[in-house]
């Protein structure tokens, strides 16, 4: 039985899509002008996500698999943000996840084949996400990022050659920050001139 009425012809409504996975899910939750949202709590919102994620075949829209994506994205959550008496437990909830699944490997008809295993379907997208991250922070844990708004919640993965990205998207958070520094300036010298 779903946990939410399957709403597939529903657009991703988030304004960060692409990242790898543990950041996309930890991207299920942002703010805007209109406020703070989640996606998962949304109707439809799991399967909206699961089928931008790839998962749409793969792993069912049940509370199962819902209630495994909060518990793992609580968990990465915790960890990105490297801070507190919760890093532990955080490590722990990773772990749990992780303890739900394995790799099989195998030799099939065309060579070597690595089959995810999870104990049941509704493991599977939570099991690959918290695999994931763990091979991000073998290639690059400093990669794994905040934007530089204070006010924005959303992670990226900079993929930049000097790895110099801030923003989670330039069109939204770095002009903000632009046309925030421009008006600064500019009122600055208003007031400049006016003293004189």
């Amino acid at each position: 039985m779903n946990a939410h009425p399957a709403h597939t012809a529903d657009a991703d409504p988030r304004p960060l899509l692409g990242e790898p996975l543990p950041l996309d899910l930890l991207n299920t939750r942002w703010i805007d002008d209109s406020g703070a949202h989640d996606l998962l709590e949304r109707p439809g919102g799991l399967t909206i996500w699961l089928s931008s994620a790839g998962f749409a075949d793969d792993a069912p829209d049940t509370q199962e698999t819902l209630g495994a994506l909060l518990a793992t994205r609580t968990a990465l959550s915790s960890l990105v943000t490297s801070e507190g008496p919760g890093l532990e437990r955080a490590r722990e909830m990773l772990n749990d996840t992780l303890a739900h699944g394995r790799i099989r490997r195998l030799l099939g008809t065309t060579g070597p084949e690595a089959v995810v295993e999870t104990d049941t379907p509704g493991w599977l997208a939570a099991w690959r996400t918290a695999d994931l991250y763990l091979r991000l922070l073998q290639e690059g844990a400093d990669r794994i990022r905040k934007c530089a708004n204070p006010e924005c919640p959303l992670r990226f993965y900079d993929t930049t050659r000097n790895g110099r990205r801030r923003w989670c998207s330039m069109t939204a958070c770095g002009n903000r920050a632009k046309t925030r520094r421009h008006y600064e300036r500019h009122q600055g010298s208003l007031r400049q001139s006016r003293t004189r």
